[in-house]
């Protein structure tokens, strides 16, 4: 193994990790302000075929990108207009989006489109190109470790190095400002801040529509960076993995990066796997090497959901006392 695969596999890992890092960023600043967020996927989802249809119907990127957020954010909104306004169970919400999203996608793909589901590819005018693909090649040239810096660390889109930008942005907008102890504030006592005078439910309103940005970005990444077609399920379960990062990460940007870039390695090395032969295991089996991301969200899942400590009010309905 020599600079070329450590180069590939560091840019494949950056590449399928982007996703999993917004929606772990969307579902973290949604549960620290006290609502649980299983609708990760099915927002994911309807935003890559929001995002999809648009670029290939307009040709935009911009009526694209806006598209997939404008989807997400109301996904969001109706989230939060079950849970926060009528105090209904969170779970069952986030699930009942998952399960609209995956057959409302299906059902207008196939309707709109007569490919069974799927959407012609994206022009490539409504796509995100690399950022700099001149200065990566040129990179590369350099003996040792230019493919693992231009392949690896250069060679990638806009949205890949604003996934990256947005944790350490994240970190500071909850750890570092008035908002964001507000918001933490809200996910672990919103009696208390209730009675300071903060409006709870409006805290959760914006926390769901940063949320719904974030879902938003990750589902056009799928169509407008990573791929060029919609499929359906194409999020394979990203936002469950998500969701497992960010749990792993204790509902801390800097942990769910980890967890992201864990999960984002062992796809990028299962693809380099497939059909290898190992010293001791003999050939690999395929279906064996795709499932080590889904097993490894079941083993952190099953090993760390209760050694971390969640918000306190997480999954609580608010429900002001009248007097």
């Amino acid at each position: 193994m020599d600079e070329v695969f450590w180069g590939s596999v560091l840019g494949a890992t950056l590449r399928v990790s982007t996703p999993l890092i917004l929606c772990a960023l969307a579902g973290l600043i949604s549960e620290r302000s006290g609502v649980v967020d299983i609708g990760l996927e099915g927002k994911m989802l309807a935003a890559a075929f929001a995002a999809a249809t648009v670029g290939v119907v307009s040709g935009n990127l911009v009526l694209a990108l806006g598209a997939a957020l404008a989807v997400a954010v109301l996904l969001s909104a109706v989230h939060g207009f079950a849970c926060v306004s009528h105090s209904g169970d969170q779970v069952v919400s986030g699930v009942a989006i998952n399960i609209v999203a995956a057959g409302l996608t299906a059902v207008l793909g196939a309707a709109w489109f007569k490919q069974g589901g799927q959407t012609p590819p994206v022009q490539d005018q409504s796509r995100i190109g690399d950022l700099w693909p001149g200065f990566a090649q040129a990179v590369e040239t350099v003996p040792w470790i230019g493919k693992i810096i231009g392949q690896g660390l250069l060679g990638h889109n806009a949205l890949v190095y604003v996934a990256l930008l947005l944790v350490p942005l994240v970190w500071w907008l909850l750890w570092r400002t008035r908002f964001g102890l507000r918001l933490r504030a809200v996910g672990e006592n919103p009696a208390m801040v209730d009675a300071a005078g903060v409006p709870v439910k409006r805290m959760r309103y914006v926390a769901l529509a940063l949320n719904g940005m974030l879902c938003g970005l990750a589902g056009a990444y799928l169509v407008l960076a990573q791929g060029a077609t919609f499929v359906p399920n194409m999020t394979a379960g990203r936002g469950f993995m998500a969701l497992a990062a960010m749990i792993f990460g204790r509902w801390r940007p800097v942990g769910a990066l980890w967890a992201c870039l864990l999960f984002g390695f062992l796809d990028a090395i299962a693809i380099r796997l497939q059909g290898v032969s190992l010293p001791v295991v003999g050939a690999v089996p395929v279906q064996a090497v795709q499932a080590l991301p889904y097993l490894l969200t079941v083993i952190l899942l099953a090993g760390f959901i209760g050694k971390a400590v969640a918000p306190k009010a997480l999954g609580t309905p608010y429900v002001k006392e009248r007097t």
